[in-house]
């Protein structure tokens, strides 16, 4: 992101003269208190909506530039976990998975080959056949995580994964999105568990009133 500003037509100012790289491959925390422009800042790097001022910049693309019918090829790029999982209470645990990969077109034998190789890497192989409501919150988690995971995407874009959470579950789900990034897929988390974020020890970008407050490359979450 280069000088971004987002200004609601509230007038409420979100952002203001952002200017953050991460690299391919990073594993990035954004902090900071309610209201301070998290979830702005995920939703702009999917383009979920443009910034009033400023670039930003996907993978080479400058999403301002983007042509509307080229969107869903960039989102295809992007797996995104919502806070309110967003699940196929209809469908079992594999066609949640599944699902992403169906409505791109890819063939049947390559989606049970990759749903079935995820759901083992997660841990809900046994748990295939399972409706997402008899499953645990933790549990309901990872399915999300999978489901946004199983097309290997080059961004992971996670807010606030482990807030309903305990702290042992919660670990659980970081470990997890540490194995992820490993892949070499790059992991942005919205945050705002402290303990967590003190406890893996990666770059955190802290917000505050919409303004970048601090950028620490080993950092905790800070005070």
């Amino acid at each position: 992101m280069f000088h971004v500003f987002k200004t609601f037509p509230n007038k409420i100012h979100a952002l203001w003269d952002i200017n953050i790289h991460i690299k391919k491959g990073e594993f990035v925390f954004l902090v900071g208190p309610t209201g301070a422009g998290k979830t702005t800042f995920l939703k702009l790097i999917y383009r979920g909506i443009l910034p009033t001022k400023g670039q930003v910049i996907v993978d080479g693309v400058n999403l301002s530039r983007l042509k509307p019918s080229l969107v869903p090829y960039l989102r295809r790029e992007i797996g995104i976990v919502f806070q309110d999982f967003k699940l196929l209470y209809d469908r079992n645990v594999f066609e949640n998975v599944a699902f992403s990969l169906r409505v791109v077109g890819t063939k049947n034998s390559v989606i049970k080959q990759e749903v079935n190789e995820i759901l083992n890497i997660i841990g809900l192989y046994p748990k295939k056949n399972t409706n997402p409501h008899l499953l645990s919150g933790g549990e309901q988690q990872k399915l999300c995580i999978a489901r946004a995971v199983v097309s290997r995407p080059l961004i992971l874009l996670t807010d606030e994964p482990t807030g309903n959470l305990d702290p042992e579950t919660s670990w659980e789900i970081m470990k997890l999105l540490f194995k992820i990034n490993v892949w070499g897929t790059t992991v942005i988390v919205a945050s705002h568990d402290k303990l967590m974020v003190d406890k893996a020890q990666k770059r955190v970008i802290r917000l505050d009133k919409g303004e970048v407050v601090s950028d620490s490359k080993k950092g905790i979450y800070a005070q």
